[in-house]
């Protein structure tokens, strides 16, 4: 109720505000990059609220007219034109040299603040004008694209969204089939682990006792979700998804769930990338969970490996015979998970060079290569079990020859488990998973012997 009275005088404020822009301004109306810049300069040179908020809607309505060539014009006159204002910083350097007080420290510190801040943060205040800078910035990083002519423009965003989306405005709620259809239109669409086909699809994974969906909400985007997972209630540890999606699967009564499997997170907006609220929803839904029902003893997820059979074809100094070698060219022959001869000897190869992967083989600058797993490790995970021919999807065996791995969240272990990755780069791991890198070394050894 409060948000919505508060869009609604923001929108009233806008739109007299409007009223005034047409009746003041016979002002530029281009609809290019240049018009657009100069009604930028006047949002940061006003004063007056109703008609600032209108010129903040008015330049979100304007850069939506634009192509993308005329946006990347757009971006690049921010990085150009507004910068910090040099004459005020080089007064408040000199000033911090003469006398380095923790006034004239101050001084200096907004007086280093690139003047497109300001620009993003009154863009801000228009109705809508959150979600909007959030695409805002998707645009901006398709159009970087490895370049650094845009950097400056992206960190000074990144930075204010950072601020704006941080833990504590975050609102988790639970998506189930009362949910609005709106937002499970949007469950359905932004599903990027494990796709979901239709409506019916969809309300499996949600409606049943045993399935649980939990999602991070911002005040300023309530009909958007930022992130969201998807949970099974099990008995035990799982070690393939199909079971889990399956349309005909026997739902389990509540009371003898054990574990509670997080075997999709999704990410929606792009224009939050490198703003992580993941490690936050993983351990809160545990909490939550946790909560309502005491008796859950494992916290684990179920997860793609979607960069190991691009390692695997790419690098030429894996730990492999001539004769691992030749079994791996098996993993071309369609269907050979069906075959009961190759899918053995594809498991005494694959299964120790996945615990190679993720315990020895690291980026050229020293990181872990698999996104997922730097994202549960980086959390506090332990890497439980490594799952062979857990995934059949034509995805799953493209990109992860079938493997899925198995994350732990032990909740009293989770603190010690993160310093040990962030400071260290160590890898904690089950003894299980051990026990495949040993033997990869072992069956070498043989092979070469």
């Amino acid at each position: 109720m409060a948000n919505a009275f508060f869009s609604d005088l923001l929108a009233t404020i806008s739109e007299r505000g409007r009223t005034l822009l047409r009746r003041s301004d016979g002002a530029d109306t281009r609809q290019d990059a240049d018009g657009l810049i100069a009604l930028c300069h006047a949002l940061l040179s006003g004063r007056g609220e109703a008609s600032a908020t209108a010129m903040a809607r008015e330049v979100l309505d304007r850069y939506q007219e634009l192509d993308a060539a005329a946006r990347r014009a757009f971006f690049e006159a921010l990085v150009r034109d507004f910068g910090p204002d040099r004459e005020r910083l080089s007064e408040a350097i000199e000033k911090w040299r003469a006398d380095p007080s923790d006034e004239d420290a101050s001084a200096l510190h907004f007086a280093s603040e690139p003047r497109r801040q300001e620009l993003i943060r009154r863009l801000n205040r228009a109705p809508g004008g959150t979600g909007e800078l959030v695409q805002m910035r998707a645009d901006l990083l398709g159009m970087m694209n490895g370049h650094t002519d845009l950097a400056a423009l992206d960190r000074d965003a990144s930075h204010l969204l950072s601020s704006w989306f941080n833990r504590g405005f975050l609102v988790l709620r639970r998506i189930d089939w009362s949910t609005p259809a709106n937002i499970l239109e949007k469950i359905i669409r932004y599903e990027a682990v494990h796709e979901i086909s239709d409506w019916d699809d969809l309300r499996r994974r949600i409606d049943p006792v045993d399935r649980r969906c939990y999602a991070f909400f911002h005040p300023a985007m309530v009909d958007e979700p930022l992130i969201f997972v998807e949970v099974a209630l099990t008995e035990a540890i799982p070690a393939a998804i199909a079971p889990l999606l399956a349309v005909d699967r026997q739902h389990l009564p509540i009371e003898r769930a054990r574990t509670a499997v997080f075997y999709s997170i999704s990410n929606t907006q792009r224009g939050l990338g490198g703003i992580s609220f993941g490690s936050f929803l993983i351990k809160q839904v545990a909490e939550e969970l946790r909560r309502e029902l005491p008796k859950l003893e494992n916290f684990v997820t179920l997860s793609p490996v979607p960069g190991f059979m691009q390692w695997v074809k790419q690098d030429n100094d894996l730990p492999l015979s001539d004769e691992d070698r030749e079994t791996l060219k098996l993993i071309d022959e369609p269907g050979w998970f069906e075959d009961a001869i190759a899918t053995a000897k594809l498991r005494a190869v694959i299964e120790p060079l996945a615990a190679h992967y993720f315990l020895k083989a690291r980026t050229p600058k020293g990181r872990m290569i698999d996104s997922v797993a730097r994202f549960h490790l980086g959390n506090g995970a332990r890497l439980e079990r490594i799952n062979w021919l857990g995934d059949l999807s034509p995805k799953g065996v493209r990109e992860s020859a079938g493997i899925m791995v198995n994350y732990l969240y032990r909740l009293d272990d989770i603190e010690k488990n993160h310093e040990a990755y962030a400071n260290d780069g160590e890898v904690v791991a089950s003894s299980a998973v051990k026990r495949l890198l040993k033997g990869e070394r072992r069956l070498l050894d043989m092979r070469l012997s």
